[in-house]
Order: structure tokens, then C-alpha cells, then sequence
């Protein structure tokens, strides 16, 4: 072989190289788990915006990709071991619902990339370095704010300036928990109000926590997300109106079960938002690079039905601040 021929077969060789691996690139199938601490029942809005975000950025399961989903029904001991499966089938990325989720999949491998969707403080809760640098393999969206609880006790007062008792409800397995009954425990302090925690990990415990609030006389109750509390959505939302307590919720949905009143970052959103990160992260990103979303609005949703019922009136500059009346 000649010089110039050499040249050309070489140059022909790194030309083809690229191409045949863009080839087999866009051949593989990438396999991605997830993992939610509720069942496969509850909440199933939180996956169609997944897989419909992934379908917008032409991932599809059972073409491209390969959906691992693993569900604890509400049972967060169950999360390590279903989180151990995933990392035993070689997931390329493990998308984590809730913090428990999250610390579940960071504590069964240290090197697959992890998407957080809906997850308390992540700086905080230690996994990440920064919001802005995560710097290690988990980045996604956060729901932030510990001070929630705060706000929703302020939201209260304004509904009812006279309650001066209120119950906060919190899993005790939820270490996110833990910031949000501080930041609530000082509003109350500054607010002259009265807060009753309560702890809840199952539904005999929800109903017996409610037991206690009756029994202390409280008068409106917070419940502090959850995905075990959004699964247990019909029992909480029963209980508050068996026993004619207004309910403050995190999300929507339990507003939108008949709960009174709800102030939070809309959850839906957080999980379409988890397939831009996958995507990202498929096209060869590191989770370390990729900043931590944070939600850029919180809604307020009331259900007038709800308030209706239980005698109360809404004042009028809280439904101005509304961004949903249900009638």
C-alpha cells in the first residue's frame, strides 16, 4: 500500500468510525428506572407527564427505551431493596420520587445517575454539594421550600385569625419532615399559635393521629407532603370532613378530593420536568453539571364546596389570592 493510499483508507476509517457509532448509539436501548414510594394506583397524572415528557424528547418505552418502574405502596422500608433491583438489572439512570426515594437509590449505588422528581431540600438532605453544582450523580428538581409549612400556617391565620390551636401532621419516615416541622414550629412561635404534631406512617396511625386532634380540640389541620399521605388521600380527606376540620394540603389533588385548601408547587409539572433531565443525562451530561430546578411558582388552590360545608367563610382577599376556586 502506497502512501496516498494509505492516507485515504485512514482517512476513510475516521470518517466511518463516528458514523457507525452514531449507528449503534441510536440503536441502543436505554433502560431507566423508577422509583416511587406509593403504589401503581395513586397518582398516576405524576407518570403520564413523565412519559409524556420523555415522548416529547422522542424517548419510548419499548422502542428507545425501557421503563424499570418499582412502587413501595407506601411502605418506605420496602424502598432499599426495590431501589438494589434496579441497580441489579443495570438501569442507565434511576429516576427517584420523594426524598425517601432518593436517599434509597443514592444508598444502592454511588455511580448511576440519579433524577430526583418532588424532593425536599437536596442540599440539605445531603445529595447535593449545591443547587447549582450538585456535583455528584443526583441532580433533578426540588420542591424546596422547608418553609412551606410556614406559609400554609399563615394562609391559615388569614382564613381565621382566631385559631389559635392548629395540628401539624408529619411522617415520621420522611426525614424532610423533620426541616418542615422546625420552620413551622418557629412561625407558630412568632404567630401566638398553638401547634399540635402529630406523627402518621400508615393509616392506623393517620386515624389515630386524628383521634388526638379531636381530642385536643384543634382547630384546622396541615398536612405535610407526602407520598404516603397522598395515597392515603380518600382517609385523610374523609377524616377532615368527618370531623368537620378544615385541611391545609400540599398539592391539588387532596384540595381537589374534597380537602379545604392548598398551597403548594404543582407536582405534575416536577415529573415532566424529570425527563429533561434523563434526556440530558442519556445525551451524555453528568448530573454534577446539571443545576437543580426549583419551582417558580406555588399555587393556592381553595374548594369552596368544601368550606361551604363547613360553615366557613372564604375572605374575599384569600380568593383574590386564589389561583383555583373550586365551586
Amino acid at each position: 500500500m502506497d502512501r496516498r493510499t494509505f492516507i485515504g483508507t485512514l482517512t476513510g476509517s475516521l470518517l466511518v468510525a463516528p458514523l457507525a457509532a452514531e449507528a449503534q448509539q441510536a440503536g441502543r436501548v436505554w433502560r431507566i428506572g423508577v422509583l416511587i414510594p406509593a403504589s401503581a394506583d395513586a397518582n398516576p397524572q405524576y407518570r403520564d407527564a413523565f412519559v409524556q415528557g420523555l415522548r416529547e424528547r422522542g424517548l419510548i418505552d419499548g422502542k428507545n427505551i425501557a421503563l424499570e418502574w418499582r412502587f413501595a405502596d407506601g411502605k418506605y422500608e420496602r424502598l432499599p431493596a426495590l431501589a438494589q433491583e434496579l441497580v441489579r438489572l443495570k438501569v442507565d439512570v434511576i429516576v427517584a420520587n420523594s426524598t425517601p426515594g432518593v436517599r434509597a437509590a443514592l444508598q444502592a449505588s454511588t455511580s448511576i445517575p440519579i433524577v430526583m422528581a418532588v424532593v425536599g431540600d437536596p442540599v440539605a438532605m445531603g445529595f447535593a454539594a449545591s443547587l447549582s453544582r450538585p456535583g455528584g450523580t443526583v441532580t433533578g428538581s426540588s420542591i424546596t421550600a422547608s418553609d412551606v409549612g410556614a406559609k400554609q400556617l399563615e394562609l391559615l391565620h388569614t382564613l381565621s385569625p382566631k385559631w389559635s390551636h392548629i395540628a401539624l401532621l408529619t411522617n415520621s419516615a420522611n426525614p424532610f419532615h423533620v426541616q418542615i416541622l422546625k420552620e413551622t414550629e418557629s412561625a407558630a412561635a412568632r404567630m401566638g399559635i398553638n401547634l399540635l404534631h402529630l406523627e402518621a406512617r400508615d393509616p392506623g396511625q393517620i386515624e389515630t393521629a386524628f383521634d388526638k386532634i379531636v381530642d385536643e380540640h384543634a382547630q384546622a389541620v396541615i398536612i405535610a407532603p407526602d407520598p404516603t399521605f397522598r395515597q392515603q388521600e380518600r382517609q385523610l380527606v374523609g377524616l377532615a370532613a368527618r370531623n368537620r376540620l378544615p385541611s391545609m394540603f400540599a398539592t391539588r389533588e387532596l384540595v381537589e378530593a374534597g380537602g379545604l385548601i392548598s398551597y403548594g408547587t404543582n407536582y405534575v409539572e416536577h415529573f415532566h420536568r424529570a425527563a429533561y433531565y434523563v434526556d440530558r443525562i442519556l445525551k451524555g451530561a453528568k448530573p454534577a453539571d446539571l443545576p437543580i430546578e426549583l419551582p417558580t411558582t406555588y399555587e393556592l388552590i381553595i374548594n369552596l364546596k368544601t368550606a361551604k360545608a363547613l360553615g366557613l367563610t372564604i375572605p374575599q382577599s384569600l380568593l383574590l389570592r386564589a389561583d383555583e376556586v373550586i365551586q
